[in-house]
């Protein structure tokens, strides 16, 4: 663990730790000062059943006003000044009772903290003008301690007092909103990172997908530019020979032969350029590639598809535009041998940061067999190779739509 992630999670035990204090504190010191008030000798049945009543009303303020308070009534000013004064004097009124209760009514400066500054201060002011009125008397009131002294003396702690616990809570609630602010910027740097991570993954797959079209690029020129030519160059000599006339007899048959195994040979070898590297991609982009192949589709399958290209066109990386054009070449085909459709639609929508392909139909929909046949599952895996994914829905009689969803990353070119 980082020295920052230790240090949030020490920080987020210390207030845990201080909240349970702060919300316990009124549930310890009323009934401790309760049963000291009941436990003094001398006490009449009246003193003791006024204390059990005014401890009753506490509790029931402090159950509803904080304990059982939802925290955005309290978040509110004035439920939380009414609920602070109302504390300080149900305070004043028990100590007023029995001074014993003072142990009661140190809990406004605790909870005065649900306050926002500046009435934090008024309420820890209220608090202390109210315990110390209690315990020396409001001045001039006392035959022992001579006017000044006595004023000095309780103006003094009262302003001492609410200056050191409103400057703690000062403190409290600027801590408190720095770590609340921390956390929020450790959650978008978490998030940021999980999107890092995300994007390096995507840009991985899609280097390793480059990489793989790159040799398939060179195999199709290996291709091409030797055994498609020497294939040429057999089938042209062997056509020229037959025109010279300089063969017949018993070669005749295996001069055929060997022809029509030379033109096998140039249609295979021309067939694997071309699954190596589609020729629409050849000379223009996906757009267009997409069109050339939906009017060859036309032509042969005697529907023609609807093509929209919707978004503004951003520069896509060769494997991703083969992957797609692959991924609308294997649904068109499927749609021809299966589907038995009126209308196909396909849909090229290039967003802010994805790149999307639609194609849908009106057919009967999939069987199960063809959901799991082998073009669908080598499309899925093609798009994943990339960090994309594909999405099948189909119902019976209701047709199907393929959908396919690739991120693209800073609009490779």
């Amino acid at each position: 663990m980082s020295a920052i992630g230790a240090g949030e999670d020490s920080r987020q035990d210390w207030d845990r730790w201080w909240d349970r204090f702060v919300y316990w504190v009124p549930w310890v010191l009323l009934p401790l000062s309760t049963v000291l008030v009941l436990a003094q000798t001398g006490q009449g049945p009246g003193h003791r059943a006024v204390a059990l009543g005014l401890t009753a009303l506490a509790s029931a303020w402090v159950l509803f006003g904080h304990t059982f308070a939802p925290p955005a009534r309290l978040e509110r000013l004035w439920p939380a000044v009414v609920y602070v004064l109302g504390l300080v004097a149900l305070g004043a009124v028990m100590m007023a009772h029995d001074i014993i209760f003072l142990l009661f009514a140190i809990t406004p400066f605790f909870h005065a903290m649900v306050l926002p500054m500046p009435w934090a201060f008024a309420g820890v002011a209220a608090a202390s003008f109210s315990l110390h009125t209690s315990t020396m008397g409001f001045p001039g009131t006392s035959t022992d301690t001579p006017f000044l002294q006595h004023l000095g003396l309780y103006a003094g702690v009262i302003v001492v007092q609410t200056l050191a616990i409103g400057g703690g809570l000062v403190v409290a609630q600027r801590s408190a909103e720095a770590h609340r602010e921390r956390a929020v910027m450790v959650d978008r740097l978490e998030a940021a990172l999980e999107e890092n991570a995300g994007l390096h993954a995507q840009l991985l797959a899609q280097a390793r997908e480059a990489g793989m079209l790159d040799e398939r690029q060179r195999m199709a020129r290996e291709i091409h530019d030797t055994l498609a030519q020497g294939l040429t160059g057999i089938v042209t000599q062997i056509q020229a020979a037959q025109r010279a006339g300089g063969i017949d007899g018993p070669a005749l048959p295996h001069v055929g032969r060997a022809l029509d195994l030379a033109r096998g040979g140039l249609t295979e070898a021309r067939r694997s350029v071309q699954a190596l590297r589609p020729a629409q991609l050849e000379d223009s982009q996906l757009p267009e590639a997409l069109g050339e192949l939906t009017r060859r589709w036309a032509e042969e399958s005697g529907v023609r598809p609807t093509l929209e290209v919707t978004g503004g066109r951003t520069a896509l990386s060769p494997a991703i535009e083969v992957s797609l054009f692959r991924v609308a070449q294997e649904a068109l085909t499927n749609v021809a041998k299966h589907a038995n459709a009126t209308r196909v639609g396909v849909t090229l929508s290039y967003l802010d940061d994805m790149v999307l392909l639609d194609i849908r139909d009106d057919g009967n929909g999939m069987v199960s067999d063809t959901a799991n046949g082998f073009g669908l599952r080598s499309m899925r895996q093609r798009i994943r190779g990339i960090g994309g994914t594909v999405e099948i829905e189909s119902d019976h009689g209701e047709g199907t739509a393929v959908s396919a969803a690739v991120p693209v990353i800073g609009g490779a070119s």
